[in-house]
Parts: C-alpha cells; structure tokens; sequence
C-alpha cells in the first residue's frame, strides 16, 4: 500500500503530469489509482484470448506496471495517452507471450480475420493473432489515432461510448475511425497472406 502523502491528494492530471516528469512515486500513485480501471481492462483481455492467453489477468497487469516502470521518457499529458499506452503494452505483452508459445507453428493459407463491427471477438488462432499485431504496427505508423482505436477497442474490448470519452470526442467520429482502420487492417491482411 502506498502511504499518504502529498501525491495522493493530487489530481490525476497532476500525477500524469509527474509521472511524465520521472518522478517514481507518482507513478507508483497514478499506477495503483488506477489499478483497478487496468485491472478490468486485463481481465476483458484475458477473457476474450481465452486458451490463446496464456496469462492471468493480474499478471498481464503486472507485466504492463514493468514495462511502464522501465519506460524512460513519458508522452502521457492526460488519462487518456495513460490509458492507451497500457492498452497497447497490454497488446504488446500477449503477443509477444503467444510468439513465444508457438514460435514452431507457422500456418500457410489465407486467414480470415475476427475484426467484424461488433464487440472484440475471441482470436483462437495465435497465428491470427500475431497478424493481427503486425498489421496494427503498419497502421500505427500511417495513423497512430486509428491505431489507438483498434487497441482500445479490439484488444481492450471498449465500446465506442467508452473510446469517445478517453479521447474526448463524438461516438460518430470513433466509429468512423474504427470503420477505416478495420478497412486499412483487412487490406494489410489480405496482402500479407497473399
């Protein structure tokens, strides 16, 4: 438990603030004030891998505290870049998890993909999945907010309501992000099986 103290009384703008500035202890205090929004976020994920996760959802978690805790310099102006970069470190630690479990297994064919218009899907072919995190890295790289909805929404099971709030904008302009990323991802999937 983290004791009292100034920092814990401050506002989590603050704490982004200071956790973006190197200071330790506020973002062991951002860490653990939203632990519990992470938390769930961990869960869904876990959940909806099903047998392809091979973590739990308290581990996925941790796992995300590490990587955030050896990230040296921050971009994290708000709660929402906060959020997204634990969506996408999320992402990063089960791909590379399933990567590891099947390193041997590399399938041939043409795949279809689970990125429909409703909520995420369960991925159970890890394969897919890896494919999946290669054509969002592509994605990334054109347009990082696309990107970051597909993360929050496919990797963190968000509705768009949700996704709206994080990034302060309208529901409509969320779906019509989602729409063109999903079209971006079918096309960079249907080219890398090609």
């Amino acid at each position: 438990m983290i004791p009292s103290s100034p920092l814990a009384a401050a506002p989590l703008s603050t704490l982004v603030a200071q956790a973006d500035a190197g200071d330790a202890r506020a973002r062991d205090l951002l860490f653990a004030t939203l632990y519990d929004e992470l938390h769930r976020l961990a869960q869904r994920e876990v959940r909806r891998q099903g047998a392809v996760s091979p973590l739990s959802a308290t581990t996925l978690l941790h796992e995300v505290y590490l990587a955030f805790g050896a990230r040296e310099v921050g971009d994290f102006p708000d709660e929402a870049r906060f959020l997204a970069y634990a969506a996408k470190a999320m992402r990063g630690v089960l791909i590379d998890r399933v990567r590891a479990n099947h390193a041997a297994k590399r399938g041939s064919g043409v795949r279809g993909t689970t990125l429909d218009t409703g909520h995420a899907q369960q991925v159970s072919d890890p394969d897919e999945l890896i494919a999946i995190h290669n054509a969002l890295e592509q994605l990334e790289q054109v347009d990082p907010t696309l990107a970051r909805v597909v993360d929050l929404r496919f990797f963190c099971g968000f509705t768009f309501a949700e996704i709206a709030a994080v990034q302060r904008v309208a529901e409509r302009t969320v779906q019509r992000q989602w729409d063109k990323a999903r079209l971006y991802l079918r096309q960079a999937l249907d080219d890398g099986a090609a």
